[in-house]
């Protein structure tokens, strides 16, 4: 492989796969625009990494990759939200927040979901209960059918986990 800077690399890696990359994040997603805008946030990532770019020996796969995590992501937010507006629409008129609030609470627990992201579903349960519901240790224990010891568990492994993020 000839010398060349990495960008040029990256630069033809976009040339040679960008279409093809669309148009499999269209099938997976089922529209044209997320497809648009997940691709160039794939690409957004390889320009991060251009060394892996240049040295990818199966570049499709590669991208792949790391367009699934970005769909896996934009799956969930789209969840999350579709749930967060369900449930903003069910208040009665006057106790609903403005747009502005709604897209805050929208990106709050996406940030929330993202910070619980890779702990034991247990352990996000119990953390939840804890901080959201305002749950006693020994009400998370009762609810998850689990000992109150094994909720101290989950909550300093929760903490811990959040607290690695910062």
């Amino acid at each position: 492989m000839p010398d060349r800077p990495p960008h040029r690399n990256v630069e033809t890696l976009y040339g040679d796969h960008h279409g093809w990359l669309v148009g499999w994040l269209r099938r997976k997603l089922g529209n044209a625009g997320d497809a648009a805008d997940l691709a160039q946030d794939t690409f957004l990532r390889v320009l991060g990494r251009p060394r892996e770019a240049t040295e990818a020996r199966e570049p499709r796969a590669w991208l792949t990759t790391i367009a699934h995590g970005l769909v896996v992501d934009h799956v969930r937010r789209r969840t999350l939200e579709r749930a967060c507006l369900e449930a903003i629409a069910s208040l009665p008129e006057p106790q609903a927040p403005s747009p502005e609030t709604q897209l805050l609470l929208v990106e709050a627990l996406m940030r929330i979901d993202t910070m619980l992201d890779g702990l034991a579903p247990k352990a996000r349960s119990a953390f939840l209960l804890s901080r959201l519901d305002g749950l006693s240790y020994p009400e998370i224990a009762q609810r998850l059918d689990v000992s109150l010891s094994s909720v101290e568990k989950y909550m300093a492994n929760a903490i811990r986990h959040c607290l690695s993020l910062r």
